[in-house]
């Protein structure tokens, strides 16, 4: 997503571009991160406490996505000047440490009736879970501020310390010992990226015309959060993934489940591409001007990520049968014959990741009737694919379920487009002027209901100059952040 908001000096597009590779290298390096979790303990633990961690940690992926999609994916839709971004960062940061904390207590209650195992893993991942957490949050904070290189700067730390600490585990470390020592080595990365957000935004001071300092941090729990729709829409996909697989079992053979699986394992470099656009895509679609001209920058990226899902399909397919049982062992026999569907289906999900982004950008509420319809459409479209042309019937059933949810979400944006001031029932409308040049000719006009709404907060133009929105001289992002 190129371009950038108003009048932008030469050698913009420029500085936008090396965001967008930091906001990429960023969300590559947690992906890495936690893959390298899970083999560094699978490597040193037996089976039965390498099965107590993966339950664990499973937990702590599903709450770390709610997370992300409560406190995270509403940050980054926020506009607004330096001062007010800033302090929609320390709330959400704050909201994260505070939410983390209160979830600890009814993790660690298991451990009070069984203290070994499972339930001390849980207890663990309690004492640890607000740091952890919170150091994410911090990504999604310098996303919004335009500066994804600090993020990425923290997770590189982050994993420059779990590894070798993981490494020197003594042989026989229980679960407990191992999550506690997995958590608190992001103590130096959340340190880092609390430092580096307060050189970002500066000490907290009074916003204009008496703002208080500080948002309270139960401003996130209000009714009109767009968090709350975010972690239904998280529950539903993640729900629908589940229910995919479960649907598939009751009808097909384990080696058609593994098949498959195997085949979506192979395309999950693109998986951290289509995150970074999720988590990092908002807040450089909102530098640009009109709803048209972020539209047409977000085809444009789901055109590219098309091409690459495309190439990196061809890639897989023409690997020799010897190298793909490397990497897949014997379920590379079966998978390779559904790699033309998948990569078909990646593909397409790369115009839709970026069409519901778009959604997000220009009426945040929109996306989660998609999300529900079209996440079950995707798990009737896998069963009946399978009843009619077994597994690779079910691998092309995802094709069209994602196809339709594609298309589903560009049509919307098409709505949107065309008459920008229709609110959907029970929307708030937010009434506030545009940035300088948003209309066409650089005058005012009404912006789109709910376009700039977030966090729950009374919306309000961004105005910043260019030099306050993270955009150094030269023009373009100096940064943003990760997911």
């Amino acid at each position: 997503m190129t371009g950038a908001a108003g009048p932008v000096p030469a050698g913009g597009p420029g500085r936008v571009r090396t965001a967008v590779l930091a906001s990429v290298a960023d969300q590559g390096v947690a992906a890495l991160t936690n893959i390298a979790v899970v083999v560094f303990v699978a490597r040193g633990a037996d089976a039965a406490s390498f099965a107590d961690f993966a339950v664990v940690y499973t937990v702590f992926t599903l709450l770390l996505g709610a997370s992300t999609a409560y406190v995270g994916q509403a940050l980054v839709l926020g506009r607004g000047t330096t001062a007010e971004r800033g302090r929609e960062c320390r709330t959400a940061v704050a909201f994260t440490a505070v939410a983390a904390g209160v979830l600890a207590l009814p993790l660690a209650a298991p451990a009070l009736v069984a203290p070994d195992g499972i339930p001390a893993g849980l207890a663990a991942l309690g004492l640890v879970l607000p740091v952890v957490l919170t150091q994410d949050a911090l990504r999604y904070a310098f996303s919004l501020l335009g500066r994804p290189g600090r993020a990425l700067a923290g997770d590189l730390l982050r994993l420059a310390v779990v590894l070798p600490v993981l490494a020197v585990l003594p042989a026989g470390t229980g679960t407990f010992g191992t999550v506690l020592a997995w958590g608190l080595s992001a103590l130096p990365a959340l340190a880092l990226g609390l430092f580096l957000l307060r050189r970002a935004i500066g000490p907290a001071a009074p916003g204009p015309a008496g703002e208080p300092a500080r948002r309270p941090v139960r401003a996130l729990l209000a009714r009109d959060h767009l968090g709350r729709r975010f972690v239904v829409e998280f529950g539903v996909g993640n729900a629908g993934t589940q229910l995919a697989v479960i649907g598939l079992g009751v009808f097909a053979t384990p080696l058609a489940v593994g098949a498959l699986r195997g085949a979506t394992t192979l395309f999950g470099p693109l998986n951290v591409l289509y995150n970074a656009v999720t988590g990092f895509g908002p807040p450089l679609l909102n530098r640009l001007g009109t709803p048209a001209r972020r539209a047409r920058a977000a085809a444009a990226t789901g055109g590219v990520l098309a091409v690459v899902a495309a190439g990196w399909g061809l890639v897989l397919y023409l690997l020799p049968a010897a190298v793909g049982r490397q990497v897949l062992g014997e379920t590379w026999d079966a998978a390779a014959g559904l790699l033309p569907a998948t990569g078909t289906q990646y593909a397409i999900m790369a115009a839709g990741v970026c069409g519901l982004v778009t959604l997000r950008v220009l009426r945040p509420g929109a996306t989660l009737p998609i999300q529900v319809v079209f996440s079950a459409l995707s798990v009737a479209c896998l069963v009946g694919g399978y009843l009619v042309g077994g597994v690779l019937g079910a691998a092309w059933g995802l094709v069209v379920g994602s196809a339709a949810k594609s298309l589903a979400a560009w049509w919307r944006v098409r709505r949107v487009l065309r008459d920008p001031d229709a609110e959907p029932a029970g929307a708030v409308a937010t009434d506030v002027p545009p940035p300088p040049g948003d209309a066409p000719g650089g005058g005012a006009h009404r912006t789109p209901p709910a376009v700039v709404r977030r966090c729950g907060a009374a919306a309000t133009p961004d105005t910043t100059p260019a030099g306050d929105r993270g955009v150094t001289p030269g023009g373009g992002a100096d940064r943003p952040g990760r997911s």
